[in-house]
C-alpha cells in the first residue's frame, strides 16, 4: 500500500521542521508546509526538505486574480513541490489558470506536473459558520458545489473534510485525488477541527491522502505515533 500519510509540519522554525522530517521521512508519504512555517523559513525550507527526499505539499491556499495565482503556481513548480492548494472560491477562471500553469511549467522543466488541490470548505467551518458568511445550505452542499466547479476547471484533486469524501466520490470522476485533513486517530482530541474521522474510516470512505498534524507532531515520540497510525492502516480489516 502506498503510504497515504501527509504529516503537517505546523511548526514555527526550520530547525524543528527538519528535525521532524528526518524522524518521519521513512514512515510517512509526504510532509506539508503551511503558512506558519513558510512565512518563518521561506522557500529555502522547501528546498531543504526536498533535499532529504521528502515529497512536499505546499499548503498556502492561493486565492487571487487568475494571473497572480498562475505565476505563484509556476514558482511552486520551479521550487519542486509535489502538491499545492488553491481556494476553489477563487472561481472557474482562476482554477483553470492554476492547472494550466502547473502543466505548462512542468513540461518546460521536464517534470511531472504537481497536483493542484482545490480547497472546498475548511474543516474548522460548520453549517452555522457558513451561514454567518452568507452561504446558503449545508457544508456538504457547499463542498459538492465547489467540487463540481473544480472538476469543471480540470483540477485533479481536492481538499475536503473526511465527512464529505463519500459525497464527492459519488459526484466526481473516480480519478479525482481526495486529500483529507481533520484526521484524528482513535482517542485523540478534535482540537479546532469540527468534521473529523479516524484514518481507517477516511480511507474506507475513499480518501487518497490523510493530513495528520498534532496527533503526530505534538506528542513525545512523533515517529512512534506515525508508525502506530500506519500499522493500523496496513492491518487486515
Amino acid at each position: 500500500m502506498r503510504n497515504p500519510i501527509i504529516v503537517a509540519l505546523d511548526v514555527p522554525t526550520a530547525d524543528r521542521a527538519l528535525e521532524l522530517a528526518t524522524q518521519l521521512a521513512p514512515v510517512v508519504g509526504a510532509v506539508k508546509v503551511g503558512k506558519e512555517l513558510f512565512t518563518s523559513a521561506g522557500p529555502e525550507i522547501v528546498r531543504r526538505l526536498r533535499a532529504t527526499g521528502a515529497a512536499v505539499f505546499l499548503d498556502l491556499k492561493f486565492h487571487d486574480i487568475p494571473n497572480t495565482v498562475a505565476r505563484a503556481v509556476e514558482a511552486a513548480v520551479r521550487l519542486d513541490v509535489q502538491m499545492l492548494t488553491v481556494h476553489t472560491t477563487g472561481g472557474l477562471v482562476m482554477l483553470q489558470a492554476a492547472e494550466q500553469a502547473a502543466q505548462t511549467e512542468a513540461r518546460r522543466l521536464g517534470r511531472t506536473p504537481l497536483l493542484v488541490l482545490g480547497v472546498t470548505v475548511l474543516t474548522s467551518l460548520d453549517d452555522a459558520a457558513l451561514a454567518e458568511l452568507g452561504v446558503n445550505g449545508t457544508a456538504a452542499e457547499q463542498v459538492a458545489r465547489l467540487g463540481r466547479l473544480a472538476a469543471k476547471a480540470g483540477l485533479r484533486g481536492l481538499v475536503c473534510s473526511p465527512l464529505e469524501i463519500s459525497l464527492l466520490r459519488a459526484a466526481l470522476p473516480a480519478e479525482m485525488q481526495l486529500v483529507t485533513p481533520g484526521i484524528r486517530p482513535p482517542g485523540a482530541g478534535q482540537d479546532d477541527q469540527r468534521r473529523t474521522l479516524t484514518p481507517c474510516e477516511a480511507l474506507a470512505a475513499g480518501a487518497n491522502w490523510l493530513v495528520i498534524g498534532r496527533p503526530i507532531c505534538a506528542v513525545p515520540d512523533p515517529r512512534a505515533a506515525a508508525e502506530q497510525i500506519l500499522a493500523g492502516l496496513e492491518a487486515p480489516r
